[in-house]
């Protein structure tokens, strides 16, 4: 929210979507235009990584923002996934390296715990009604 009120080029999508959209432009030749529109982003934020296996393409095409991204625009990816099993989502130990050392390289690592806000407010919600 900050990025976004001090003006900063902000996209938020799933990575599901994003790797629809890069396979998509990629069907209609106009994947490099895409990839150089999602390089000029300030801060790109990577939703729910891990919820849905990527295709060999679709993990490289991933792989091709982050390593895009790398020490040139800030990236946010959230997870529920430990580092240990992102191969099963990016498909090839080789990639997954690369990858988690692309965005562990100068970057800060958050971790949460606890009940997830969308369960705690369904819960709030409950608890008044009954």
């Amino acid at each position: 929210m900050a990025a976004c009120s001090q003006g900063r080029k902000v996209r938020f999508l799933r990575v599901t979507e994003l790797v629809t959209l890069l396979q998509e432009a990629t069907e209609e030749r106009h994947l490099l235009r895409m990839q150089q529109q999602v390089a000029k982003l300030d801060l790109l934020v990577l939703d729910e990584l891990g919820y849905v296996p990527a295709s060999k393409a679709g993990a490289a095409l991933l792989f091709d923002v982050i390593a895009t991204a790398y020490e040139r625009n800030s990236l946010i990816v959230t997870t529920n996934l430990p580092f240990e099993h992102w191969t099963e989502v990016l498909g090839s130990e080789r990639l997954t390296g690369a990858a988690l050392d692309r965005l562990t390289h100068r970057g800060h690592i958050l971790e949460t715990k606890g009940e997830s806000y969308g369960l705690q407010d369904a819960t709030r919600r409950w608890r008044r009604t009954a």
